[in-house]
């Protein structure tokens, strides 16, 4: 027995079905069910592929429900079956293998499309029915007596047999003549409706316009008027209806009687209703969404004068550790509680909670005295997650960072504000989290600016806008030029020259460092063999040697030794001009694994420097397992010796670390050598080679020629 086909055309097929099934008994057709379930498999087809396009076609859907009432399913009952079936099983037998939450999200707009569309279709078949009703209603009162019978009989037909209600009342208001439809959407007889008059029928939500067209009808300034109008039932239900008043005219044109047309949209109002709350609320914590928050920071942002706003922005600490732990189903517990926490710390006059996505909330309060109330609900959110979360059997403890924003009406917008709020929470949670930042337009101002770096980095190497410059490197001994470190700096188009401490901590966050550093590492290898082509071994040291920095991330790229090979051997220059700097930082506790390159790229004659040596508190034991050739001293150890006398500790801590570099055959040289004097001091204590302002500042290649040259020639 072969297994029953389930290919795509055969799901879609399954859902027609089940969907003509439903609606089949409450559809004045007169096509057979076969020919019917043929209609709604083309419909289905249309939903299906909306469903699956890259963007959703809500006029799809609205085509969708406008060929219902093409199809006579024109029961309200009709209407709300499909929809039932659209919400159970679109997504189920049409959804293929994409995300399910957000085809539930799309299946949603479809359904509010369908259902717009059906009533605008619905609305224009009841406004030809109502014209022509009207039609009737006019040649019945202008016929000529002769025909009068054949008249009144038609419009009687049309009167009792229409699906709408139809009421006849005099200019008084008193009800004359109504008709079945009507009777049934009131729920009352027709000795009841007789003995009423149009003024009872207030309601609350009339539009402010109703009854001064109303009057004006009556009056005759006006021959009909259409809107939306609400009435109480008897049994104090309120029944919603399309309403149409027509002005008939004796056969003089003299105001004679009024007809009002009534279509009951009840029942579409409450799906609407529906609809628009859950396009509107969390499907998980029944919170606002992103959507209605959006709309109510905009009305709040656009209040009148001395209306102020208030806006806590907050993200959970840790919530990615729970859900991987945990699950994702603890973390979505969690999130409940949580959103239950928040909606009881928000419960005064404009005040609001709601769920952005994933673990980010946001509270919001509005008023002409928001800036000591939003501190306030900061802290009630706070205090609201103290007590720790119980979640299958284990206690969770919550924390949060929250970032506020607190300001008048009238001077940001919504997407100004929330990336403030964004921002400081970030700040927030890079202090520690477990608290909350007021927000800062300086601290704003460089966020943005390091976002902008970040996101130009790329296209900044692509478009040379990178340069370097070089420190030379003295022998303290005879004051010579051994060499020069290799320092990037960024030309960037608006804030001009950027030292590296503020493009590189973002490059190493981007991973855009290795390109970065390989660029670096080519440019300043080619600068090397360019001095040693033009000196040779005339400098008093031998070959000029070039220093470049180590980034960590470099420090663990796979690719590091070949790309250090490949640049070396393209430039023909041989290992030992080369010396590469590795922060000490960057190897307190390296494992052989990460030492490794190191040591084949000094086992090949590249020396390797550990910079910033002193500051990382790292074991003077480790310095034999290291495969360094050079410390560079931190330039904290020198700052003392630009007074005299200076420090003896530091003097002493200075003489120590030379003696036990030299001890294991390490050179060692100093930076942020700024006079003479400290120049003299390292001298004496031992230290080989020196870099500072007192020599030069970071310059062109030609800076350091001319310092060569200089030195070559005595």
């Amino acid at each position: 027995m072969s297994a029953e086909p389930d290919g795509p055309e055969d799901r879609l097929r399954r859902f027609a079905t089940i969907w003509s099934r439903a609606v089949f008994p409450v559809t004045s057709t007169s096509a057979t069910r076969p020919e019917f379930d043929e209609q709604l498999l083309a419909l289905a087809r249309r939903l299906s592929g909306a469903l699956a396009a890259r963007t959703v076609d809500t006029d799809e859907g609205r085509a969708v429900g406008a060929a219902l009432v093409d199809a006579h399913c024109t029961d309200p009952e009709a209407l709300t079956r499909s929809l039932d079936c659209v919400d159970a099983y679109l997504v189920l037998y049409c959804g293929g293998d994409g995300d399910r939450e957000d085809l539930r999200s799309r299946c949603a707009r479809l359904q509010h499309a369908m259902a717009a569309g059906f009533a605008q279709a619905l609305r224009e078949r009841t406004l030809a029915e109502q014209e022509a009703i009207a039609q009737a209603a006019l040649e019945a009162q202008g016929v000529v007596a002769q025909a009068l019978h054949a008249t009144e009989a038609r419009f009687r037909a049309v009167f009792e047999g229409a699906a709408i209600g139809i009421g006849i009342a005099d200019l008084d208001g008193n009800v004359l003549q109504v008709n079945g439809a009507l009777l049934r959407m009131f729920g009352i007889t027709d000795q009841t409706m007789r003995g009423r008059n149009v003024r009872e029928w207030t309601h609350p939500d009339d539009a402010p316009q109703t009854w001064t067209l109303y009057d004006e009808l009556v009056r005759g300034e006006r021959e009909h008027y259409h809107l939306e109008k609400a009435f109480y039932r008897p049994d104090g239900t309120v029944l919603w209806t399309n309403l149409t008043v027509s002005l008939l005219r004796d056969a003089d044109g003299t105001p004679q009687y009024q007809l009002a047309l009534m279509e009951d949209t009840t029942e579409r109002r409450l799906l609407n209703l529906r609809l628009r709350y859950e396009a509107t609320h969390d499907a998980l914590t029944g919170l606002p969404n992103r959507t209605l928050f959006f709309e109510r920071l905009e009305k709040a942002l656009s209040a009148g004068e001395g209306q102020r706003f208030g806006l806590c922005y907050l993200d959970l600490d840790g919530f990615k550790t729970i859900n991987d732990s945990l699950g994702h189903a603890a973390g979505d517990r969690l999130l409940v509680e949580v959103a239950d926490r928040l909606q009881s710390c928000a419960t005064a006059p404009g005040e609001m909670v709601a769920r952005l996505g994933g673990d980010e909330f946001v509270a919001l309060t509005t008023g002409p005295d928001t800036e000591s109330e939003v501190d306030e609900l900061a802290a009630r959110i706070m205090n609201a997650l103290l007590a720790p979360v119980r979640i299958d059997g284990r206690e969770l403890t919550v924390r949060g960072s929250i970032g506020i924003v607190e300001g008048p009406a009238g001077e940001r917008g919504p997407a100004e504000v929330l990336r403030s709020a964004d921002i400081t929470m970030y700040r927030a949670k890079s202090a520690g989290g477990n608290r909350f930042e007021l927000a800062d337009p300086e601290a704003d101002a460089r966020a943005i600016t390091r976002h902008g770096l970040t996101t130009q980095l790329p296209a900044a190497l692509d478009r040379g806008e990178f340069f370097i410059e070089y420190q030379p490197l003295v022998h303290l001994g005879d004051g010579s030029v051994r060499g020069a470190e290799a320092l990037v700096r960024w030309l960037h188009p608006q804030h001009g020259v950027l030292g590296p401490d503020r493009f590189i901590p973002l490059a190493e966050h981007t991973g855009l460092i290795v390109p970065l550093g390989r660029w670096v590492l080519e440019q300043s290898v080619r600068q090397a063999r360019e001095w040693r082509e033009r000196y040779g071994e005339d400098t008093a040291g031998g070959p000029l040697r070039i220093n470049v920095n180590l980034s960590p991330c470099q420090l663990t790229h796979p690719g590091l030794v070949q790309d250090t090979v490949d640049i070396l051997e393209r430039a023909g220059v041989s290992p030992d001009a080369l010396c590469l700097e590795v922060t000490e930082s960057a190897l307190i506790g390296a494992d052989d694994d990460l030492l490794k390159p190191l040591r084949r790229l000094a086992e090949m004659g590249v020396d390797i420097a550990l910079d910033d040596f002193g500051t990382g508190y790292s074991n003077l034991a480790n310095l034999r397992r290291l495969p360094v050739s050079v410390l560079k001293l931190d330039r904290s150890f020198t700052q003392s010796m630009q007074q005299f006398p200076a420090d003896p500790v530091d003097l002493k801590i200075v003489e120590g670390i030379v003696s036990l570099a030299h001890g294991l055959n390490l050179a060692v040289t100093v930076e942020g050598v700024e006079t003479g004097a400290q120049a003299e001091q390292l001298r004496i204590l031992g230290c080989d080679t020196a870099q500072g302002w007192y020599y030069a500042r970071p310059g062109p290649p030609e800076r350091l020629h001319e310092l060569a040259l200089v030195d070559a020639t005595g």
